[in-house]
């Protein structure tokens, strides 16, 4: 009965999966999986699943067709009108992030990343390497112990082949042996920067909210341990925390310097790249204060943050008040130099199952 019931919760996993996998491109664009339960959990709105079965009717009830009524009688009520039958309601599934990450891999083809620079925080890992005679409960090994034991009643005559019922004692206890392993685990941080200027809405950082959600998925499955930072700009950037980034008041003007000057000191502070696999995200609907500032911005790149970066990815938001040049500015300025930078527009939230695709899809 209980393996019956494993592969019915196996079989059902393999069925949310699937739709999951299905649906990805409409929950990326709408947002409905981003209902976090716990630290490694979100909930998933799925359609109610009913397996297949045999519905065995009656022996006493009549024939198909049979019974009182006119031709053109409707069949069970008066009509359309006022209804009172239950609707159809999502079943809300827990899915853990790393399943999530998973089916992420799968449907967009993401290659895993490979963590440059070595890390100095090691992790300790227990390798299991044999069997023992003595050991905490937790650690039995079942199959040797059962083993053992039948082995022990066969050689004592007390196995009686007609009543096969084996009963361990004491000395036919196995136990799994481990050995303890100080492995060096990588390490990562990932900043984000957005514009928060006049001229990008609710609508915009609704956008960056959900591209945010699926990146992190991603690099936390590749990362034991991962830091976040986030930085807000208009004309100046400031740090803030990850609740005030996503709601902050729009106002104020552009300079995309800023944001990347304090990205800069923010690394050079706290995050030695040859420490720490860096990833930088910033998101503006491509509007700047001038061209010098834009000119000061790419430099700041070149020469601070693309050399110490896993990956830089700039997604640039659609808006009605942007005028979405400085994406241009910057393919008309690094062109192929940089292998880790990744430029993408986002026209609405249509585009964020493509927009993470371009970011997330080199492995970087």
């Amino acid at each position: 009965m209980a393996k019956r019931i494993e592969q019915d919760h196996w079989r059902f996993r393999q069925i949310v999966r699937g739709h999951i996998k299905k649906n990805l491109r409409k929950y990326m664009s709408q947002g409905e999986i981003l209902v976090r339960k716990g630290k490694d959990v979100v909930s998933v709105p799925i359609p109610q699943i009913e397996i297949p079965r045999f519905r065995y009717g009656k022996q006493q009830g009549g024939g198909v067709g049979q019974g009182e009524g006119e031709a053109g009688q409707p069949i069970g009520g008066q009509g359309p009108g006022a209804g009172e039958a239950p609707g159809e309601h999502p079943l809300e599934v827990e899915v853990t992030l790393e399943e999530l990450a998973e089916i992420m891999a799968e449907e967009l083809e993401l290659p895993r990343i490979e963590p440059k620079g070595s890390s100095r925080l090691s992790t300790i890992k227990f390798k299991y390497t044999g069997i023992s005679r003595v050991g905490p409960e937790s650690l039995r090994h079942f199959k040797r112990t059962f083993i053992q034991a039948l082995k022990r009643m066969i050689c004592s005559g007390e196995y009686d082949p007609e009543k096969p019922i084996v009963i361990p004692v004491r000395e036919d206890k196995r136990y799994r042996s481990w050995k303890v392993k100080h492995a060096p685990e990588a390490r990562a941080v990932v900043i984000y920067m957005m514009d928060v200027s006049g001229s990008m809405g609710g609508e915009q950082k609704e956008i960056v909210r959900q591209e945010a959600f699926w990146i992190d998925t991603w690099i936390r499955y590749n990362y034991k341990n991962v830091e976040f930072r986030y930085l807000a700009h208009d004309a100046v950037a400031r740090e803030v925390d990850r609740d005030t980034f996503f709601r902050m008041r729009e106002g104020g003007g552009t300079k995309i310097s800023s944001a990347y000057k304090l990205a800069a000191t923010v690394i050079a502070k706290d995050y030695p790249p040859s420490d720490y696999n860096i990833y930088l995200f910033h998101f503006s609907d491509g509007d700047n204060w001038g061209r010098d500032d834009t000119a000061l911005a790419i430099d700041i790149m070149k020469n601070d943050l693309l050399p110490v970066a896993n990956l830089f990815g700039y997604g640039q938001v659609k808006s009605a008040y942007g005028s979405g040049q400085f994406i241009k500015d910057l393919r008309d300025a690094f062109k192929d130099d940089w292998d880790n930078l990744v430029l993408s527009e986002i026209d609405s939230r249509d585009d964020i199952y493509t927009s993470i695709k371009t970011f997330l899809g080199k492995g970087k």
